[in-house]
């Protein structure tokens, strides 16, 4: 054999094996509007879990689009050029709704799990879902929602703590909230949401209308928002219930406090789920197997703890019961959802199918609108009488029917769509800009 001939197969076989050994790490996708400190928890967890189990390396790769309605929107809109898959294995976190809506386009692969793991976990909690019946998606932790606010604030600026969505409409706390933009995050879309399924289309309206021009500036990112109330900047906000937690447990209960509004505070899955044509669906498979059996400590335990987050603590509570006792004294997390009193019967239906109807909505009239509306706000408080003249600010430009019917036609054409969109702008402004009243 020459000497060309045998470098050239010694080269041959030196390349098949970096290809083959390229090849033993495989690759998970997922898509997520979680925190870094949780994908860094479950991305590590999940590696070592899957290499244990299959003696195969695996790589979780995470793509960050925005907050949960940026990540929706982007995979619909990817789904729309591409039926088939879009590269992407999973989607993980942002609430229930989103999954909903996923599941009705048809672009989530079902996941069959064993009854085993399905034993410890109830199909819902108080009315509200806890995994699908065709397993289409899975929630994978609870989160409740309340009102984050700055102890120290609140009494510097007389005001007494807040117990309800509308003492966040406290003529007193104008420019002291923040909030967020429901077009980039779910979790304060579930907020607004709540308000107006908790006080009715027209009281709602005109508790957002008034937070709204309370507010000092929108952000995109709902954990902005308990930063900004445990750093001074903003006296109180809605918040979900771990970004709360974390914020108290690093600046103390003294100065920052988390309420869940008595008789309206409900609890929403944060979900799971396997897209279609997802490139490795046997580990995007175990890796919901993974979170619902050992990752759940993960959200529960303390961190250092046996089987608990390594980092950081997540400050979640989890869709497994037994957890609650079997940790309750080794966990940061002091609360147990299923031991809470039934409070406000979510109507998941609705709030799925006018989800984006309602984030167009709110951002028209009152996020692009905001400089505006604040004057107005302001100008009805200096007058006197803000109550009186909020009836006259806070009439939305459509009925609650005539939403629900635009969602299904207008604003499902991007033309129509855009064109409305302009006309809300246009009129609130014009409202907005009238004297108080």
């Amino acid at each position: 054999m020459s000497n060309r001939l045998t470098i050239f197969l010694v080269s041959v076989a030196f390349f098949a094996f970096v290809a083959g050994f390229a090849r033993a790490e495989e690759r998970l996708e997922i898509i997520s509007p979680h925190p870094k400190s949780i994908e860094d928890e479950f991305g590590a967890a999940f590696e070592g879990w899957y290499k244990a189990k299959t003696g195969t390396d695996i790589k979780v790769v995470w793509r960050d689009m925005g907050g949960t309605s940026d990540d929706l929107r982007w995979i619909t809109s990817e789904f729309a050029k591409r039926p088939g898959g879009i590269d992407v294995d999973m989607f993980f976190g942002g609430g229930n709704d989103p999954y909903l809506q996923l599941k009705d386009l048809g672009v989530l692969a079902p996941v069959k799990l064993s009854d085993e793991i399905l034993s410890g976990i109830p199909k819902d909690l108080s009315g509200i879902p806890l995994y699908d019946p065709d397993g289409a998606w899975y929630g994978t932790a609870i989160s409740g929602f309340g009102i984050i606010y700055n102890k120290v604030l609140f009494k510097r600026l007389g005001v007494g703590e807040p117990k309800a969505w509308d003492d966040l409409a406290n003529p007193k706390l104008y420019s002291w909230v923040s909030a967020g933009d429901p077009r980039h995050s779910g979790t304060v879309h579930m907020m607004y949401e709540i308000i107006l399924q908790a006080y009715g289309w027209e009281r709602g309206w005109q508790i957002i209308t008034a937070v709204g021009g309370n507010t000092r500036a929108f952000v995109q990112a709902a954990g902005d928002i308990p930063r900004s109330v445990a750093a001074g900047q903003t006296a109180a906000g809605g918040a979900i219930d771990f970004y709360a937690w974390t914020q108290i447990d690093q600046a103390g209960a003294d100065k920052v406090g988390f309420v869940m509004p008595e008789g309206v505070t409900i609890i929403n899955a944060d979900s799971i789920a396997v897209l279609k044509g997802a490139p490795n669906p046997a580990a995007a498979k175990a890796f919901v197997e993974f979170v619902l059996t050992d990752g759940q400590k993960l959200w529960y335990l303390k961190m250092g703890s046996p089987g608990g987050p390594k980092k950081s603590n997540l400050f979640r509570m989890p869709v497994r019961a037994s957890l609650y006792d079997e940790f309750a004294t080794s966990s940061p997390v002091k609360s147990n959802p299923f031991t809470w009193k039934k409070g406000l019967i979510y109507n998941a239906q609705l709030g799925t199918a006018r989800y984006v109807a309602l984030n167009d909505l709110l951002g028209a009239t009152i996020v692009d609108s905001h400089d505006d509306l604040a004057a107005a706000w302001k100008s009805a408080i200096d007058s006197g009488s803000p109550d009186k003249a909020l009836v006259g600010l806070a009439t939305p430009p459509v009925t609650e029917a005539r939403l629900a019917d635009l969602a299904k036609t207008d604003l499902a054409d991007p033309v129509k769509r855009n064109a409305l969109i302009a006309d809300w702008i246009n009129s609130a402004r014009d409202k907005y800009k009238k004297p108080a009243k």
